[in-house]
């Protein structure tokens, strides 16, 4: 199962950019940019990775992301997080960066989008992967510090593919931003948004009827509301769900209590992700073995994971085909049988 894993191509719709920071690479960009950590060495900041809940998440990653300064921080970041990609068959990104974390501390908006951006050309020249980049809003702060960023996104926007929510989700639902999203999508461009992680499926529905998003980050609280089961089963409307990340924010006590696979089956367009995998313990082939060690998954389930990330993917009809036809060679030389 592992060289079956390896050898699947994969996408990932739901990855922090700031979330794949690692231990070493933060002490590194640290110690360049003259920015003390308050951890001694990399083993006590590794030990620090016990959350409670997504707070006790955000605080750590928050600070961690003090060390990015320069353009070259933000293409180092990236790279390595690229390289991982091309190590495990990721084929697609599409990933979330948060100009807000950086601004407040006055970094540039151009110095963190030219870093990643910068990152992202040069893998698809050397790797051959194809990427997409969503600004995100974050939602702790307010509607007034989201349209101030967004107007400070305004020379970019042609470099920016869609926009998205995050942070702390419990107390600052989706209708919050409506008005932000209402201009994002005047814009022309796609709206995402985190709902139904630690937040209930109420804010699942908030995200459909007044953001009108094209996806759902998370999702897995979806399960509550068997009405909105029903519709995100009739309408595929894509849950970009992050198994891992799920059991270390302890929305699930253990990986054998997810339910992204009875999701599956149940009929939505459910895709894996990894999220923040330096701080969960894991890259996107990690949260496939995990599926697969405590749920039982089979190829056939990992392989219609992949084609539902195709489905929500923002490529091209022509690439969507493509990638498609890869994933069915790929089960069919291992025997799977997809309808």
């Amino acid at each position: 199962m592992e060289h079956f894993i390896a050898g699947l191509p994969k996408l990932e719709l739901h990855l922090h950019i700031e979330g794949t920071l690692e231990p070493e690479l933060m002490f590194a960009l640290g110690q360049r940019n003259g920015v003390t950590l308050p951890w001694p060495d990399v083993a006590s900041l590794r030990a620090a990775y016990e959350f409670d809940c997504l707070q006790s998440f955000l605080d750590l990653y928050y600070l961690g992301a003090s060390v990015l300064v320069t353009e070259q921080d933000f293409f180092d970041l990236t790279w390595a997080y690229l390289e991982r990609c091309a190590a495990d068959k990721v084929v697609h990104v599409e990933i979330f960066f948060d100009p807000q974390t950086h601004t407040a501390r006055g970094i540039a908006f151009e110095t963190v989008l030219g870093g990643i951006e910068r990152a992202l050309q040069e893998a698809e020249r050397v790797f051959g992967i194809s990427w997409r980049l969503i600004m995100s809003f974050l939602r702790h702060l307010s509607e007034e510090a989201a349209f101030a960023t967004l107007a400070e996104a305004s020379p970019f926007i042609s470099r920016i593919h869609g926009f998205g929510l995050d942070s702390s989700e419990l107390g600052n639902p989706p209708g919050k931003f409506a008005r932000v999203f209402a201009r994002c999508r005047e814009l022309g461009l796609p709206v995402v948004a985190h709902a139904g992680e630690e937040g209930p499926a109420a804010y699942i529905w908030q995200t459909i009827r007044e953001l009108e998003v094209k996806r759902i980050d998370h999702g897995v609280r979806c399960s509550e509301d068997p009405e909105l089961v029903s519709y995100l089963a009739d309408t595929r409307l894509p849950l970009t769900v992050c198994p891992l990340s799920n059991v270390r924010l302890k929305v699930f006590d253990e990986m054998a209590h997810h339910n992204v696979l009875t999701l599956l089956e149940q009929g939505l367009c459910v895709t894996v992700n990894s999220d923040d995998p330096a701080y969960f313990g894991g890259y996107l082939t990690a949260n496939f073995q995990a599926l697969v060690q405590a749920l039982g998954a089979s190829r056939e389930q990992l392989c219609r994971l992949c084609l539902n990330a195709v489905e929500a993917s923002w490529l091209s009809l022509t690439d969507k085909v493509r990638l498609t036809r890869d994933i069915r060679q790929h089960a069919a030389l291992h025997g799977v049988i997809l309808h």
